[in-house]
């Protein structure tokens, strides 16, 4: 008898009738079971199947070319300003920044997975809409799956020593013969570079710092969060300690707890470090480089410093940075016409 046949045989009519009343039950629960894991089922798959639904707020035009530097083919996105299509504003230029790791920048759909977006587009459209800065570009510029060799201009004997050496002094020379020349000949960025920064985050930051002291004749803003001062035992550090012209405004920001995840003892440990040591370290770190800029021979820049309390290295306190450090490199720019 299979499990969805009722009994019947020449038992009293009583025990019968209670034997096919519990078996119509026993297959009514069978299938309503069936139905719902289904129906479950169904669900689970419909919600897996669902795409992200992208979080970008205003207008981003995303852009590739081919790299003859890489050999391989770059994305760009750039954000515009309300206003930037109006047929007033035909002629005008906008103050423009330039950032690392693109696709981290304006939705959580492309951000680096286990992080969140940088919000760069909501900070930007409330700091215009309250008037805190003028309207500006931003160019976001995709990192590849070569970040780390194609973002670091110096080893890291540190924490990565048997790393081949990576390709980051070729930023400048890739930002100033390809990312700028792309960009300038679709857009209307500024051509200004009083009012023209780089920036990024982590490795990106670092990036962004070697590009502006290389090229100080295309970018005199910066924006630096959580820089990896690690590249070289500190050779930013080095190549800052005697520096002749530094930026106009460099806003920099790093947390007081940087490295506190979860294990990251036994991370550190092979490595002959603690904790109780990295995280003052990132710190001073960021605090020499501030006293380095400062002290450039013809051009000392105006520095906002933001070491914030129980900050780690993560795409959350960033964002929460992010408001300051724009309005204090852009809150006195304007555009160029």
């Amino acid at each position: 008898m299979s499990p969805l046949e009722c009994p019947y045989d020449d038992r009293s009519v009583g025990t019968r009738n209670f034997l096919v009343l519990f078996c119509v039950i026993s297959v009514m629960t069978i299938f309503l079971f069936i139905t719902l894991a289904a129906q479950l089922s169904a669900a689970n798959v419909a919600f897996a199947e669902q795409p992200c639904k992208s979080t970008v707020v205003g207008d981003v035009r995303i852009e590739h070319f081919e790299s003859k530097m890489y050999g391989t083919q770059m994305t760009v996105r750039v954000w515009l300003p309300i206003g930037y299509v109006d047929a007033a504003n035909a002629n005008r230029k906008y103050p423009t920044l330039y950032m690392f790791d693109g696709q981290t920048l304006f939705d959580e759909c492309t951000a680096f997975h286990g992080e969140h977006e940088l919000q760069v587009d909501e900070t930007v459209t409330k700091l215009v809409s309250e008037q805190q800065i003028p309207p500006i570009i931003v160019v976001g510029i995709d990192g590849s799956s070569k970040r780390n060799y194609e973002y670091s201009p110096y080893r890291d004997p540190i924490s990565d020593p048997r790393a081949p050496e990576p390709i980051g002094k070729r930023l400048p020379s890739f930002l100033a013969d390809e990312v700028v020349p792309f960009v300038s000949s679709r857009y209307r960025v500024s051509d200004d570079p009083a009012h023209t920064g780089i920036g990024g985050t982590s490795l990106g930051a670092s990036a962004a710092l070697y590009v502006a002291l290389n090229r100080p004749d295309l970018f005199r803003l910066l924006l630096i969060e959580s820089p990896n001062l690690l590249l070289g035992n500190g050779q930013l550090l080095r190549d800052t300690a005697f520096i002749v012209r530094a930026p106009d405004r460099v806003a920099i920001g790093v947390g007081t707890t940087e490295v506190n995840f979860p294990k990251i003892e036994e991370y550190l440990a092979p490595l002959g470090l603690a904790e109780r040591d990295t995280d003052p370290g990132a710190v001073r770190m960021v605090e020499t480089l501030v006293s380095n800029l400062k002290g450039a021979y013809f051009k000392r820049p105006n520095i906002m410093l933001v070491v914030q309390p129980g900050a780690t290295h993560s795409s959350q306190y960033w964002a929460q940075r992010l408001p300051d450090a724009i309005r204090f490199l852009y809150g006195n720019a304007e555009p160029k016409q």
